[in-house]
């Protein structure tokens, strides 16, 4: 796997964008993402991590959630995902 890239604390409506913008230079490569320290988790942050995790795979590129803290894991699945689900690209 690729260097891990630190998920920031809160990725809320108005961390979308920086978020798309940080994962975006990462896409031709594996992508590693570490969710320790996330304590708010919002669909649209969700989206572009799903977007992220599917745009890596399907270049044949491996992606992988690692870490999830506590507070991700259970936003995670009260959207309807787990971490590996979401590294799988929920296919």
């Amino acid at each position: 796997m690729s260097d891990s890239y630190r998920l920031p604390a809160r990725l809320d409506l108005p961390a979308a964008e920086p978020l798309a913008q940080a994962l975006r230079g990462r896409l031709g490569a594996n992508m590693t993402l570490d969710g320790s320290d996330v304590t708010h988790l919002g669909a649209l942050c969700l989206q572009v991590l799903l977007s992220a995790a599917r745009t890596v795979r399907h270049a044949g590129h491996d992606f992988a959630l690692v870490n999830a803290s506590d507070r991700l894991t259970e936003q995670l699945a009260s959207l309807g995902f787990t971490p590996d689900r979401l590294s799988g690209g929920a296919e």
